[in-house]
């Protein structure tokens, strides 16, 4: 089911701050986060320009371990069992759990479940399939100290997206219980370069140059990226949880998240958020669209039991 969400008519605040995050993000993205410059100098960037987004209050940060893998933990006051295990986005190549704390912070004080944002390792130091074996490893891990399936999330943004549908499909071929949900935040579902969407409103932050740096950085040459564990758009979608995807109209990954709809076998809900950009709901906090976005992915969740 695809859904274009209809949006309150903002005031003039709004409007005038919907303009000033965007163009703000076009700036950091355009200079900051440039193929010409190497992942440590976009890392140093993002975490930079990342730093006014405000986290939620009132929730308890903690390092950690899972799996093996170096992670946060964020924990509401009251936990309701419940964990979601959060795959930050960032070109495979950037970005960190201190990077995304808004949404990750933001997910578990309104939803009242634990969050554990997995500081994966990045590409081009840990090409695929790093990243994925860690996602991999952490959900497992979560099994093995008895938490159920029935009571864990699998979300992520852009590339932690792709690495959550690709993690789904894993635990399908080798017999593991798969979570009670999965939510994909304007996700990377292609590798291969072949959809790709110019919306008429331009996207701010990303730009194909970007993107391909990151997946040349992750996906050696000399593998085939039309693989399902790669291209996650072109596997076989049947027996995965159910699947809620937000994605903003204004950016360039639309047409992959378009075409997720199309594919049978799939329980997918589909959102399209109009005038957004991607991962808008990384301004959850300031931006009114963000904010009902986070509360609608609640709401999913609640649908399925976690309250």
């Amino acid at each position: 089911m695809t859904w274009s969400v209809e949006l309150p008519m903002p005031g003039l605040a709004q409007r005038l701050l919907t303009a000033l995050l965007r163009a703000c993000t076009w700036l950091v993205f355009r200079s900051g986060m440039h193929p010409r410059l190497t992942p440590r100098i976009q890392r140093h960037v993002l975490r930079l320009a990342t730093a006014i987004a405000p986290a939620a209050r009132g929730v308890r940060i903690e390092p950690g371990m899972l799996g093996g893998v170096a992670c946060e933990w964020l924990s509401p006051p009251r936990g309701n069992g419940w964990v979601l295990l959060y795959v930050h986005g960032g070109a495979f190549m950037v970005g960190s759990p201190r990077t995304h704390r808004a949404i990750t912070t933001t997910l578990a004080k309104l939803a009242g479940l634990r969050v554990c944002a997995l500081d994966y390792r990045l590409a081009p130091e840990h090409p695929w399939p790093a990243a994925a074996d860690d996602v991999l490893a952490a959900y497992r891990a979560l099994l093995e100290q008895g938490q159920p399936a029935e009571r864990i999330v699998l979300a992520g943004d852009s590339a932690g997206g792709h690495l959550a549908l690709s993690c789904a499909l894993r635990l399908r071929e080798q017999g593991l219980p798969q979570p009670a949900a999965l939510v994909c935040l304007s996700p990377v579902t292609d590798l291969t370069g072949s959809v790709w969407h110019e919306p008429a409103g331009g996207d701010p932050l990303i730009t194909r140059g970007w993107l391909q740096q990151g997946i040349d950085a992750y996906c050696p040459a000399s593998e085939t990226r039309s693989q399902p564990l790669l291209s996650p758009l072109r596997a076989e979608l049947h027996g995965l949880p159910p699947l809620l995807v937000q994605v903003g109209e204004d950016e360039h990954l639309l047409e992959q998240s378009l075409r997720l709809g199309e594919r049978p076998g799939l329980d997918l809900r589909l959102e399209v958020y109009p005038g957004q950009w991607h991962v808008f709901q990384i301004n959850c906090g300031l931006l009114a669209a963000a904010d009902l976005a986070m509360g609608r992915i609640v709401e999913f969740l609640g649908e399925r039991g976690c309250r």
